[in-house]
């Protein structure tokens, strides 16, 4: 029972702080004016950017300095296939990313599969806990909090540029709730595949990289510095900085 309330712990843990990040949401009284629209844009575009090299490609390099090919193989040719796969995703799914919602389409869609490939960083943490492997379920547990506590801001950058888009606050903290239901699938699929998925993980890293890269630069970037205003230029640095110092510092 103990083995499986630590897996249960583990997987749920990123989810939850996600959901907690979108509730924000709830707390924002006006997003209608420009001025906020572009701040927002702006601080979901720093994050966004933030987590795509500290928590997807700066991992994704080391984890392929492990296997046989040369270590920027990987995390830049999946980095290019991310971004280009996303852009034909638009193209195949007509009207649900190229039309009304398009950008929020594109968003969601991102920050779905830079989750993805986090869960399974996360079950694979799990599975070296349930083996007895030595200091695993600690590991586990603090690896499970900080990719949790990184998924707040997260959450909250799928939200909260939905809401000032127009959306509801629920429709819109649904939406950032669901960007973290991969979590949990992701790290049974890892339980599940240990091996195989440990393997794969820097082309899955990079390619959810290269897709949050291609919304940011095509969308949320050029909205946030819109008529060169020096909030949104200001709001893209301090999310960046935010999401680098809790990725530095857990």
């Amino acid at each position: 029972m103990k083995q499986i309330f630590l897996t249960a712990a583990v997987l749920l843990l990123p989810m939850l702080c996600t959901t907690a990040g979108a509730a924000g949401v709830f707390l924002l009284r006006k997003t209608g004016e420009p001025a906020t629209r572009r701040m927002l844009c702006g601080m979901a575009a720093g994050i966004m950017l933030a987590a795509s090299v500290w928590s997807l490609l700066l991992p994704a390099i080391e984890r392929a300095e492990q296997g046989p090919l040369p270590a920027w193989v990987p995390p830049a040719v999946g980095l290019l296939l991310g971004a280009v796969g996303l852009w034909r995703l638009e193209t195949l799914a007509g009207r649900l990313l190229n039309a009304g919602p398009g950008r929020s389409g594109r968003m969601v869609l991102a920050v779905t599969l830079h989750n993805l490939p986090e869960g399974m960083v996360v079950g694979l943490a799990a599975a070296l806990a349930l083996r007895g492997e030595p200091d695993a379920i600690s590991g586990a547990l603090a690896l499970a909090l900080g990719i949790g506590l990184q998924n707040i801001p997260e959450g909250a950058a799928v939200s909260l540029p939905l809401a000032q888009e127009g959306r509801s606050k629920c429709r819109a903290f649904a939406a950032g709730a669901a960007s973290g239901l991969v979590e949990p699938l992701g790290g049974l699929l890892a339980l599940a595949l240990a091996g195989w998925v440990s393997a794969a993980l820097p082309w899955l890293m990079s390619l959810a990289a290269g897709c949050m890269v291609c919304v940011t630069a095509q969308e949320m970037i050029p909205e946030a510095v819109e008529a060169d205003e020096p909030a949104g230029v200001i709001s893209v640095v301090a999310g960046f900085a935010l999401m680098m110092a809790l990725d530095v510092a857990l």
